[in-house]
């Protein structure tokens, strides 16, 4: 069952009426206010990031040259697991609260986001929490104002703003504190997730098929890497360059490159404007979101219910109401949902 968001959830405080945006007139960037701010830099984050990334450099090298196809398609599948224990796991389910999930489901999803490894799910959560709290201000950890660079990985190479500092603890994280397979991962991340995301896919290869130990790590760093960019650009990318067709006043766009490359994050203009729907995407079944057709998977078998999403009529308000000018050519043009969408 797919459970409607009300008008209050959906609005919450009422918006001021913004005047209305020809639909096909792209609407402009909103202006870009940054406050000055001494940056006080994390020189071991930054020797760790240069490391990672030179030794993804070779390792995308080895993979072209010297690895045996096992070890490409091995490497794959752990993407294909920690892109979706991101954003179906720590995003769309645990921060978001789109939908819910049974044990098994849980666990599965905890499994795939340690290989994804970008720290825990629930540091996740309190990061993207904040971020939607405060999207774009100084309390915002990611604050896309401060450029490409800061809100892509700059972030996490300086201290914490001081007004990030002050919000943190403002968060609810109650219902997570409370989850037992959350709360397993938390209290053993570093042993756990570095088995799950480092440990175990460089030792698979070399004992299963005889990789070589040092192509076998240098690939698996690739991957690690590959990963932590994608969902980088959803956080940079997503928040700079594309259409905002729902909400025209904010950063987050509809980023197509974005989209396909995260399996249906990038369109962001939605999301922040409907953060709970569970496809975060009008449309569902436009083939780059994989995640979505994930979540459906498990609907349909009973492990995920209670599926979170929005009306057609309240989108059209909200266009109507705040939109940015046109969307996508092809999803103005109605290619419409996933087939669990379909009951709502």
């Amino acid at each position: 069952m797919v459970c409607k968001s009300t008008d209050e959830d959906m609005f919450g405080p009422e918006i001021p009426e913004a005047p209305e945006i020809p639909r096909d007139v792209p609407a402009k960037r909103p202006e870009i206010k940054v406050s000055k701010r001494k940056y006080e830099i994390v020189w071991f984050n930054v020797a760790t990031f240069t490391y990672a990334h030179l030794a993804a450099l070779y390792g995308l090298y080895l993979g072209l040259t010297a690895a045996k196809w096992e070890t490409i398609i091995f490497s794959v599948i752990l993407y294909s697991m920690a892109m979706i224990g991101v954003t179906a796991g720590a995003h769309r389910l645990w921060s978001h609260k789109a939908f819910k999930a049974k044990l098994p489901l849980q666990i599965i999803l905890m499994l795939f986001n340690s290989v994804a490894f970008q720290y825990t799910a629930y540091h996740w959560v309190r990061e993207h929490r904040l971020h939607h709290k405060y999207s774009d201000t100084d309390a915002d950890p990611i604050n896309a104002h401060r450029g490409f660079f800061y809100a892509h990985v700059g972030w996490l190479l300086v201290r914490k703003h001081p007004d990030v500092k002050k919000a943190g603890p403002t968060i609810d994280m109650s219902d997570l504190d409370a989850n037992p397979v959350v709360k397993f991962q938390k209290d053993y991340a570093i042993p756990f997730c570095g088995t799950i995301c480092f440990l175990l896919p460089t030792l698979i290869p070399v004992y299963c098929w005889g990789e070589s130990l040092n192509v076998a790590w240098h690939v698996a760093v690739f991957r690690y890497i590959a990963n932590l960019n994608v969902m980088f650009l959803v956080n940079s990318a997503a928040h700079l360059w594309g259409y905002r067709p729902y909400d025209h006043t904010m950063l987050p766009a509809e980023n197509l490159s974005v989209a396909l490359a995260s399996f249906g994050e990038g369109f962001h203009n939605y999301h922040h404007t409907f953060p709970w729907d569970y496809k975060a995407a009008e449309f569902g079944n436009n083939r780059l979101n994989f995640t979505t057709a994930f979540i459906d998977f498990f609907a349909k078998i009973g492990w995920a219910y209670d599926l979170k999403s929005v009306s057609d009529e309240m989108i059209e308000a909200r266009k109507k109401r705040t939109g940015g000018g046109p969307n996508f050519p092809w999803m103005e043009h109605g290619e419409k949902i996933t087939e669990h969408a379909k009951d709502r």
